[in-house]
């Protein structure tokens, strides 16, 4: 039988000057209808190539040097671009990493869902919005009306992901291409996606290529498993055997490094210690402006909450996409006023300084952010962007360099990268970018909002293990945002439950894994994909 997308000895050549010359290199895979096949591998090993070559949305500068990609027999790098553009979102859908720069911001969400219906079919407008309204109530957007009229900017990064999922399975087309498609999103919604791209697979026999590094999603839905590493794909094989066996030496060192779903054994902080951040009843209201600029619809982001971190150690934030972990960070980091509350660091209370009083103090606590390409400057080069915060607080150039350097090399950046642009890396090596840049200016206090989730298994665990020897080297300490569940239990001392604004629950790692009393936290840690699997060679190479 022919396969619904085959790919033979596909090469996509590099522009000079890159790491390697080929992104790809003699890359062989097959796709059957009705199959889910996960490709894995660090960033950097081709995977989002790989899917920008299927949709024929190369960057510029990059081109396929040989080989075949064909489509239920069709050769889709012959075909003009005319041809192809009927073939995308109709035969062939993508769902993008990165939803931010995918989505037009100046855009509402249901328009640019109602696209692909208004280019595509001849349905009418009354019948467009309705089956846009459909998609997002199945991706279970909390509000999905109100997303119909929304902007990009005005939904959380989850939020966004499953608007994207919404455009790629409008059509209900063949084949669709995910390129980490629930790295952004909470336990429980990336269940319900999951369930929702088996769903499809199974009702319309559409086939998947999903690109992931996240190895519980691998065991949760794949057929057949992709190995790649430096665009070469080294193994490949049924679900079964490239988890539970693995030949590679590569593929084993991936599995060995996925963090367990229980709380690591930490030594605990002496008795005493003080707080080095304090959130006492902090509130913040969003407000939508509604006609001739009366008071519009008001969403309560965060509501009272109180939360302290003991120098030194980690407080981990968890909870769903929406629930108000990313409003508290930049509340904290005084990038939004809250109504209420007071927030102190050591005996400076943030949110009453002045200006110029607050600039001074940035260098104690520094922010890595969830979107690491909308909080990069596209224009400047990766050395300055890291160099940047030691320069305009005093230290000479020369020194900021290359204290730039060193820091490139310790969240796993080659030093010869300075001189790159943040388009010309992987996604998941621009979220090193960005630790790098929050790093350098050596602060008291890291807010790290999903800072390791677009990191494949074995980056995370390198750079989970840089914080934890920066924590016990300089004393630094975590506020730790994620909706990864395993990661957190391996890295913080503390978890705090968030859900719809307000902490649910809070405690030691170990009670709230091991023991967890709200009933809200106990569906987060059964919705932790790929429970069943257990790493089999993880002992072995640990």
């Amino acid at each position: 039988m022919t396969a619904l997308l085959a790919i033979r000895d596909l090469t996509v050549r590099l522009p000079p000057r890159g790491d390697r010359d080929f992104a790809l290199q003699g890359v062989s895979l097959s796709l059957d209808r009705g199959e889910i096949l996960c490709v894995v591998g660090e960033s950097g090993s081709g995977k989002s190539l790989l899917a920008g070559t299927i949709m024929r949305l190369l960057p510029p500068g990059i081109a396929v040097a040989g080989g075949n990609l064909r489509l239920a027999g069709e050769d889709l790098l012959a075909l003009p671009e005319a041809a192809m553009r009927r073939i995308r979102g109709a035969r062939i859908a993508m769902i993008f990493q990165e939803p931010m720069t995918a989505l037009n911001p100046l855009r509402r969400i249901g328009d640019q869902i109602g696209e692909m219906f208004r280019i595509h079919t001849r349905l009418s407008r009354a019948a467009i919005e309705e089956r846009a309204l459909a998609l997002l109530t199945e991706v279970r957007l909390p509000d999905p009306r109100a997303a119909l009229q929304a902007y990009p900017h005005e939904l959380s990064g989850g939020q966004r992901q499953r608007a994207m999922i919404a455009m790629a399975l409008a059509l209900e087309p063949d084949v669709i291409v995910a390129d980490e498609p629930t790295t952004a999103l909470d336990v429980t919604t990336q269940a319900q996606i999951l369930a929702l791209v088996r769903d499809l697979q199974r009702r319309r026999g559409t086939a998947v290529l999903f690109i992931t590094h996240d190895f519980g999603v691998v065991a949760e839905i794949a057929d057949r498993v992709a190995v790649m590493q430096h665009g070469r794909l080294v193994e490949s094989g049924t679900a079964d055997a490239v988890l539970n066996r693995p030949g590679h030496p590569y593929t084993r060192s991936l599995i060995a490094a996925v963090p367990p779903l229980h709380a690591a054994p930490r030594p605990p902080l002496p008795p005493g210690t003080p707080a080095v951040l304090r959130i006492e009843g902090v509130s913040k209201t969003y407000r939508r402006s509604g006609w001739f600029g009366r008071g519009g619809p008001e969403t309560r982001a965060v509501a009272d909450v109180t939360l302290s971190l003991p120098r030194g150690g980690t407080l981990g934030i968890v909870g769903e996409s929406g629930s108000g972990k990313s409003t508290l960070a930049r509340c904290v980091m005084r990038l939004l006023r809250p109504e209420t509350g007071r927030i102190r660091l050591g005996d400076t209370e943030l949110l009453s300084l002045p200006a110029t009083a607050w600039r001074r103090e940035t260098h104690r606590i520094q922010m890595v952010f969830q979107d690491p390409y909308a909080s990069l400057n596209p224009r400047r080069r990766a050395g300055d962007l890291v160099a940047q915060g030691p320069i305009l607080h005093g230290v000479p150039r020369a020194e900021a360099m290359a204290r730039a350097r060193a820091l490139f090399e310790l969240v796993g950046l080659s030093p010869d990268s300075l001189g790159r642009f943040p388009h010309e890396f992987s996604g998941g090596q621009r979220q090193r970018i960005g630790l790098a840049r929050a790093l350098a200016l050596r602060p008291e206090v890291l807010v790290a909002d999903e800072a390791v989730s677009a990191l494949d298994v074995s980056v995370q665990a390198q750079v989970l293990r840089l914080l934890a020897d920066l924590q016990k080297r300089l004393g630094l300490s975590l506020l730790f945002i994620t909706h990864d569940l395993r990661v957190a239990a391996q890295i913080c001392d503390r978890i705090a439950v968030m859900r719809d604004g307000h902490v649910v629950e809070e405690g030691t790692a170990e009670q709230v894994f091991g023991a967890p009393r709200n009933e809200y936290t106990r569906t987060l840690l059964a919705s932790v994909p790929g429970q069943a699997w257990v790493p089999p060679v993880v002992a072995e190479l640990a």
